[in-house]
């Protein structure tokens, strides 16, 4: 089965084809050959013209011709030598529409920046904007010019070109340009914060990190996720789709769920009036798998919103749309 890229070579070739039978006049190209003389470019070069050979029969440009002049043409649209320009960012500007703007994918300008979260670009900050759509890959000891091609389902000669490399040899901690190739989605979501929805609407009353111990205001203690508000008995739903790991019952947490989701992430969801789900079940994202309530170790009604990544807790609020 054809790829996406070769489908659209062939529909560039035929367009072309169909072009140049309509509009190239009828032994003007023949014309073109007999007068032709070498032409000197602004720098100083000649410059050889050349013709489009004409089937006698009919006075039309032959089909061999056609598609010589269409690989031709083909060829100048293969990879550039990448090339860098830069842009202030001004206030109020987000990646999505300076991408819409210069033509390129999000996660070109995300990689080729390596910005870790979107939301904390500040005006100011000088990006760099690439000639052309792709991510940087960093070599690693012992990677190869043919297994980087082949991870990203990549052309290695359009590699070499882009990076302006002369050998296949690459040296480790390196940044290689790879032309074309796009960000992991999940990666690209936790950069963009849009990893998880809410699970429940309301105000945040207290933030990941460090805070005052609301039991005891004279010693400080690490909060691993955030407290969200809300009135007893609303729906807490899941903040990503997974399977449920655990269900259960703590002095601290009260009644609380545990969620696995892929990519290494976990969430839990704590101080529950009502558990709606059970152990092993596979739950759809949005889907109601609790409520909100005040048990366990609580000052009042909210949901305990945990999120682990590879086992250790991250700031949930970077990952919420």
């Amino acid at each position: 089965m054809l790829s996406l890229h070769e489908n659209g070579k062939n529909i560039f070739r035929l367009i072309l084809i169909l072009f140049m039978v309509f509009l190239v006049k009828p032994g003007y190209a023949k014309k073109q050959q007999d007068n032709s003389a070498p032409e000197h470019g602004i720098g100083g070069g000649i410059i050889q013209t050349s013709a489009i050979a004409v089937n006698d029969d009919d006075n039309l440009p032959s089909a061999d011709s056609l598609e010589s002049a269409a690989l031709e043409l083909e060829s100048l649209s293969k990879s550039r030598v990448l090339l860098m320009d830069s842009h202030i960012v001004q206030s109020g500007e987000m990646i999505s529409v300076l991408a819409v703007n210069f033509g390129l994918n999000q996660d070109t300008i995300i990689s080729v920046n390596k910005i870790t979260n979107t939301r904390l670009i500040q005006p100011g900050r000088v990006l760099r904007i690439p000639n052309q759509d792709g991510i940087l890959h960093n070599v690693s000891g012992g990677e190869s010019l043919t297994s980087i091609a082949q991870r990203y389902n990549a052309d290695m000669e359009e590699i070499k070109i882009v990076n302006e490399l002369f050998s296949d040899r690459l040296r480790a901690g390196t940044d290689l340009f790879i032309p074309g190739a796009r960000m992991d989605l999940t990666r690209l979501q936790e950069i963009n914060g849009d990893l998880f929805i809410w699970p429940v609407s309301g105000v945040i009353t207290s933030p990941y990190g460090y805070r005052r111990d609301p039991f005891n205001s004279s010693r400080r203690q690490f909060h691993t996720g955030i407290d969200i508000r809300g009135s007893t008995g609303t729906p807490v739903r899941a903040a990503m789709s997974g399977r449920v790991s655990q269900v259960g019952s703590d002095r601290v947490l009260g009644n609380y769920i545990i969620i696995n989701h892929h990519s290494g992430y976990r969430t839990l969801y704590a101080h529950l009036s009502v558990i709606r789900t059970r152990t092993g079940a596979s739950v759809a994202s949005g889907e109601r798998i609790g409520d909100v309530g005040s048990t366990g170790l609580s000052t009042g009604p909210h949901l305990h919103f945990t999120v682990y990544k590879d086992g250790v807790t991250v700031n949930p609020r970077a990952l919420m749309r």
